[in-house]
């Protein structure tokens, strides 16, 4: 779908509260390791020096990874907010799993910016190059670290049940589950994640955190002429105005949430132990997918507004 049919878009468009549609079904929760964190990798990222005079720590830049310089560092961090994202959507990590979780948000946005901008963007042979060097690192991490390329981003309009499909492939749900799991050392037999329910369930999760993420997102996407957002896709099958799209992805999303608190009460039981794991993880998971919603107003990454 070319960028033409969809413009001239309305200067505004009312958007509900997605916090507390998602709310009924998802508690928000924070940790209480959120700042200590925060400043540990903090410095991590930024690869400070500590050095000691007379009793005071002094910081002193060293060599970061380079996926920013020194400058764009500190804005990614700061303006990312992503140690409010780690804090909402791991509250019941301890101080160690929490660190590593945040780690993982600061490759995995990095390789988001990456993907959305850049004189590479549109390369996919550099993207999946750039995939498999992450996988390389991971699976030989004394190997040497080599030089990470730019992404890219696809313009081709989809059905909605089709783009449904895809964007569960693209925002990360696999590793956000085992993340999820990690965080509380879990551990959870492979063919319970096999059972038709939980099934539904992971793909129920992954829709709830994922289409707030096109409404909130959608003018800063629109603005860089990317319409791979779910709003576009349901402006083009139903040919309908911006708003109208924007209360009908509303609306499925409140479908969404019931259809998870209905299968929820459908989960069979797999044995105690097994129960008692699987309900931390669907548990956690549920901080996860409320922190991301929450996440989503307060950074300016997806939506970049000041609350009257």
């Amino acid at each position: 779908m070319d960028e033409f049919n969809f413009r001239p878009f309305p200067s505004t468009f009312t958007l509900k509260n997605l916090a507390e549609i998602t709310s009924r079904a998802f508690p928000l929760k924070m940790s209480a390791h959120g700042d200590e964190v925060h400043e540990t990798m903090r410095n991590w990222f930024m690869r400070y020096e500590f050095t000691v005079y007379d009793g005071a720590t002094n910081l002193t830049p060293a060599h970061n990874f380079n996926v920013y310089d020194h400058s764009r560092a500190l804005a990614y961090i700061d303006r990312g907010r992503f140690d409010v994202f780690a804090a909402y959507s791991f509250p019941d990590a301890d101080k160690e799993h929490l660190e590593t979780c945040l780690a993982f948000f600061y490759w995995a946005f990095s390789i988001d910016d990456r993907s959305d901008e850049g004189n590479l963007q549109a390369r996919p042979d550099q993207v999946k190059a750039g995939l498999d060097m992450c996988r390389q690192v991971l699976l030989s991490p004394d190997s040497p670290i080599p030089d990470f390329p730019y992404a890219k981003m696809l313009h081709e309009m989809l059905a909605v049940p089709e783009f449904i499909l895809e964007r569960r492939a693209t925002i990360g749900a696999a590793l956000v589950e085992a993340m999820v799991e990690y965080s509380l050392d879990l551990n959870i037999p492979d063919s319970v994640f096999q059972d038709p329910i939980v099934i539904a369930m992971s793909e129920a999760t992954t829709d709830i955190m994922t289409w707030p993420n096109d409404v909130c997102s959608f003018n800063k996407e629109q603005a860089d002429g990317d319409f791979q957002n779910l709003v576009c896709c349901v402006m083009t099958e139903r040919m309908v105005e911006l708003q109208e799209a924007v209360n009908i992805v509303v609306d499925m999303l409140n479908s969404r949430v019931d259809r998870y608190i209905t299968l929820k009460a459908q989960l069979r039981s797999f044995g105690p132990e097994v129960d008692s794991e699987l309900e931390k993880y669907h548990a956690a998971l549920e901080h996860f997918v409320q922190g991301t919603v929450v996440w989503y107003y307060l950074s300016p990454r997806a939506l970049n507004f000041h609350p009257g």
